[in-house]
């Protein structure tokens, strides 16, 4: 549609609709992205088409989840700083409610054999969902040797010599920032969505954001940001659960560029090998239910938080432990991305014609593919064998499985869940629901 003037909102409109998108917002970030850009731009015309697509934009030059962060964005345009704050929370509200309830189901009831035979099906076919993650955001990124490249040096140094997340993002960004002055044409702007003609007023409403202005908005967020993770410490010490999952999820949130899948490589490997709070098996148990959630995928971060509090709750109840576990990863994890969202918000114009931030992304875009891969390869080796080993050879570790314990079931429902996915473009969720029922078919078979 061509840029009409917006019409004016009320907040009680913009409250409802707010509330409203929180429940239906399924599909992940495309299809939440897909919903916002019909209702707001298409159908109620509350901001401008090019407003849009500069917002989309900034926010995926930003770590954390770009659809509510775009939310949040658009928020803030439509009603200031409150307005931000309400469209960014209830964007996540109704789907952290949701997965804090299943985890709790899940921690109590998951001995029971047909739960067991339900999460049987869903982790084969969440591992068909990560795979096709990898093959649709290889088709978008990788448009050249170079990013090819990229992304090969990032799976080997993830997969291989076992390189902290972090570490990898920070050179792919190095390698961009210098590869997009070097040769411009071989690090094209990531996730570009059209050359929208600047929005008015965006350099006027950078200017209107003093220097003393942005120190307090970093001030008041970064204390609502780390507050309760300093108590925690401060009372309970650096070892407790509960300090550990504030200061390991205030880092990942920090370091969340690529989307959900990327950092769940990160965050399954230090929850499984380093923390010890999960089973390799049980990080597909819990994404599987935060695709099935609306609400942004990284809401499997509560899933880890809460099970890593429910079995180290010291003196408190296990199910309350849980419950505060979640919550804080919840805090931590998404009380940054408003910061990000609001301290970059009045300057968009200019970031967006930043040449430099183009490329650096679209070097991170690159390497998220093989960090990707890297996350595929390892929940298939989890999900479809029983035993797998490790050894190391020259400073390269490799998983060895036994081959001997192959769950030929679990490989035939991932390759079926995979063939639906891509060849016949069957929605996610009917995919993850039809693997549950035949998870359950063949479990209560073989018994």
């Amino acid at each position: 549609m061509s840029d009409n003037t917006p019409v004016a909102v009320t907040p009680a409109q913009a409250l409802r609709f707010w509330a409203r998108l929180g429940f239906i917002s399924f599909g992940g970030p495309a299809g939440q992205i897909s919903i916002m850009h019909q209702e707001l731009v298409e159908r109620r015309r509350w901001i401008s088409e090019s407003t849009f697509l500069h917002a989309l934009n900034f926010c995926m030059l930003l770590p954390g989840p770009e659809a509510q962060q775009l939310a949040a964005y658009i928020g803030w345009r439509l009603h200031g700083l409150r307005g931000g704050i309400i469209a960014g929370t209830l964007f996540v509200a109704p789907g952290a409610l949701i997965v804090l309830g299943l985890s709790m189901l899940y921690a109590g009831y998951r001995d029971v054999s047909i739960v067991q035979a339900l999460f049987f099906g869903i982790k084969a076919a969440v591992l068909a969902v990560v795979i096709e993650a990898v093959v649709r955001i290889g088709r978008r990124a990788l448009k050249n040797a170079w990013m090819y490249g990229i992304a090969a040096a990032a799976f080997i140094a993830i997969f291989l010599f076992r390189v902290p997340f972090p570490i990898v993002i920070l050179g792919a960004a190095v390698i961009g920032f210098a590869g997009g002055r070097l040769s411009p044409g071989r690090f094209v702007v990531a996730g570009e969505h059209g050359n929208a003609p600047a929005t008015p007023g965006a350099d006027a409403l950078a200017q209107s954001r003093p220097l003393a202005r942005n120190l307090r908005l970093v001030a008041a967020f970064l204390l609502l940001w780390f507050a309760p993770t300093v108590v925690l410490v401060g009372f309970l010490g650096p070892q407790n659960v509960f300090a550990q999952e504030g200061l390991f999820f205030s880092k990942m949130a920090v370091v969340t560029f690529g989307g959900a899948y990327a950092v769940l490589a990160y965050v399954s490997q230090q929850a499984v090998e380093h923390y010890g709070w999960l089973a390799p098996g049980e990080m597909l148990d819990g994404l599987g239910l935060a695709e099935t959630t609306p609400g942004p995928l990284i809401l499997v971060v509560q899933f880890v938080g809460f099970l890593a509090a429910y079995r180290n709750p010291g003196m408190l109840d296990p199910m309350l432990a849980g419950t505060l576990g979640a919550l804080l990863t919840t805090w931590v994890t998404f009380v940054p991305c408003f910061l990000w969202v609001f301290l970059g918000a009045p300057y968009i114009e200019r970031l967006h014609r930043h040449e430099a931030l183009g490329a650096g992304l679209s070097a991170i875009t690159a390497a998220v593919v093989g960090v990707i891969l890297n996350l595929a390869v390892w929940f298939a080796l989890h999900v479809l064998f029983a035993e797998v080993g490790e050894q190391s050879y020259r400073g390269m570790t490799f998983y060895v499985p036994d081959w001997t314990t192959l769950n030929a079931p679990a490989l035939l429902l991932a390759a079926g869940a995979l063939v639906a996915m891509l060849r016949f473009r069957v929605p996610m969720l009917t995919t993850l629901a039809v693997s549950a029922v035949l998870g359950i078919v063949v479990e209560t078979w073989v018994a």
